[in-house]
């Protein structure tokens, strides 16, 4: 910890708090977070930085020393890293110590080109520009691309990389904040920043708004989701076995006067039923294309195993596939998927999963078919909702397919 000869100088509150408030003036959606952070002087430090629990350390004689807008533009500035979760990402990433500066740099390039065009006031900023790379990307993509060799090495506390500095506190947890304020403390920020954007009172970077988007509505990967139920279903039929006479068993040997039956693993089925009416569009049509297609990669069924029927109000045809390239998607009408699932069930062999790509504009069948599993994969075409009865139904497992 740093230590300073005779007796440790008095913090000025007051200027820390005029810092504050031209912080907050000139970026008024971070004011939750700027006001967050628990202030812990700390004499001899030369700096000020920021740990994980959002406990803001301040050398007395930096803030004398230091101009009201330079101290408020690095209270943004380590606003950015609580906020967006440096620390929490770079521990995701699995920073070490021998990569610490790389991930600085690159944390550091991800905030500094959002507020540098804000009125941000920082001696010598990191810019992705000058580093050799591209505005508004992500920490991540900046810490796994080379760059310029600089002498510049941003430490901003254990706040913006996970790892405790030594004039961090350990023991006195309780003048951080708790874990559910920080993430409390996050939400209050993005309701701000959308608010900011939507009233159009100051300039706002891209970067900003689409945190805040992910952080009040995080995006879930659909294909993992799609992916994931199919398995489940496949998975639920590939662990039963069943009694078979159709070949005979090895232990008939033992008993000539009796017919015993063998036992067999059935082979999991899988159909997907295609919507082709005429509210889907041609683009909506391609996209269930390259989906059969990864169905068939991710799944990793048998070449042709796999059967497609084209339903608008009727089943058009069944195909079985070995490339969605291959599909013949006809129709055009209104749309019924009830008769696509009843369809499905008088298949031979019977499907065990049935995985209907629709933009959910039909009605469903009122009763789960019975001996199958059914995921939908509603595709968001942007079309209105609200329609009764057109909602999928509650025993199918249902999957939103972003349609950007």
């Amino acid at each position: 910890m740093p230590v300073s000869d005779g007796p440790p100088p008095v913090l000025d509150e007051r200027k820390l708090a005029v810092a504050r408030l031209w912080a907050v003036s000139r970026h008024p959606y971070l004011a939750a977070a700027i006001f967050a952070s628990p202030v812990v002087p700390m004499p001899g430090l030369g700096k000020v930085s920021v740990d994980e629990s959002w406990r803001l350390y301040v050398d007395p004689e930096v803030v004398d020393r230091w101009s009201v807008e330079k101290l408020g533009s690095l209270l943004v500035h380590h606003a950015g890293h609580l906020v967006r979760d440096h620390a929490g990402r770079a521990r995701s990433l699995g920073v070490s110590s021998h990569v610490t500066k790389d991930w600085a740099l690159a944390a550091d390039a991800e905030i500094n080109d959002d507020l540098v065009n804000t009125g941000l006031r920082l001696d010598d900023p990191v810019l992705p520009q000058a580093l050799g790379w591209a505005p508004s990307r992500m920490a991540e993509e900046y810490f796994h691309c080379d760059h310029v060799d600089t002498d510049v090495e941003p430490d901003c506390g254990s706040g913006a990389d996970a790892r405790t500095r030594s004039w961090e506190l350990l023991a006195d947890k309780q003048s951080g904040l708790p874990p559910g304020e920080r993430h409390l403390t996050r939400a209050q920020v993005a309701a701000d920043v959308l608010k900011f954007c939507e009233e159009g009172v100051g300039r706002m970077s891209k970067s900003w708004r689409r945190w805040a988007e992910d952080m009040l509505d995080p995006q879930v990967d659909w294909r993992r989701v799609l992916a994931a139920e199919i398995r489940k279903g496949i998975g639920g039929m590939a662990g039963l076995v069943d009694y078979t006479y159709t070949r005979p068993s090895r232990r008939g040997q033992a008993s000539p006067n009796v017919v015993l039956p063998s036992m067999q693993r059935p082979v999991p089925e899988v159909v997907v039923l295609c919507d082709t009416s005429g509210s889907m569009g041609e683009g909506q049509l391609a996209r269930l294309l390259a989906e059969v297609d990864s169905l068939l990669r991710g799944v990793g069924l048998a070449r042709n195993r796999l059967r497609v029927l084209a339903v608008d109000a009727a089943v058009h045809n069944v195909q079985r596939v070995s490339s969605g390239r291959r599909l013949e998607l006809v129709g055009g009408g209104g749309t019924d998927m009830r008769a696509g699932v009843e369809a499905a069930a008088r298949l031979r062999p019977r499907p065990s999963v049935v995985v209907v790509l629709t933009d959910g504009l039909t009605p469903w069948p009122p009763e789960a078919p019975k001996g199958m599993s059914v995921v939908v994969g509603l595709i968001e075409g942007g079309r209105p909702r609200g329609n009764r009865g057109w909602e999928p139904p509650e025993w199918a497992r249902v999957v939103h397919i972003d349609a950007a």
